[in-house]
């Protein structure tokens, strides 16, 4: 895993590592934000395997193997910058919402937003360049998913 991060550090790669980097990172800042409240609940990690397999892919075990290794390199970060420089890298610029609603998929998980993770959203929109308004409505989706769902 501290290879894998290490990587994540290092200079660009390209092709098939640039795709493990971009799932590593995601996976990171969702686990980044499940765990802002002080613990991580099942309902809040089911919620990060069930996004990241819908937006890569991925089948239960390659989800449940990514949120680990996203949990990992949370853990394992002191900031988020390395994670926000493959989203600014590889994630294109028109589709950073997505990752919003990803993120709020799994901070509404546990019924609630705190101050916390309210403040990481904050920040994290800052770190990808995805505007106030692209912020708000990213949560709006989701809330109104979360209602009729």
């Amino acid at each position: 895993m501290l290879r894998r991060l290490r990587d994540l550090l290092s200079a660009t790669p390209s092709g098939h590592h640039n795709r493990d980097e971009l799932r590593l990172a995601a996976a990171a800042l969702l686990a980044e934000a499940a765990r802002l409240d002080g613990h991580v609940a099942p309902s809040e990690r089911a919620a990060m395997r069930r996004v990241l397999a819908e937006r890569f892919a991925l089948d239960d075990k390659e989800a449940a193997a990514l949120v680990e290794e996203g949990e990992a390199a949370a853990e394992d970060s002191t900031q988020m910058f390395a994670f926000t420089r493959v989203i600014n890298r590889d994630w294109p610029a028109d589709e950073r919402a997505a990752l919003f609603e990803m993120i709020y998929e799994v901070i509404y998980a546990d019924d609630a937003l705190h101050d916390l993770e309210h403040n990481l959203m904050r920040r994290l929109g800052e770190l990808i360049y995805l505007p106030d308004r692209d912020r708000n409505e990213a949560r709006q989706r989701v809330q109104r998913r979360l209602q009729t769902g």
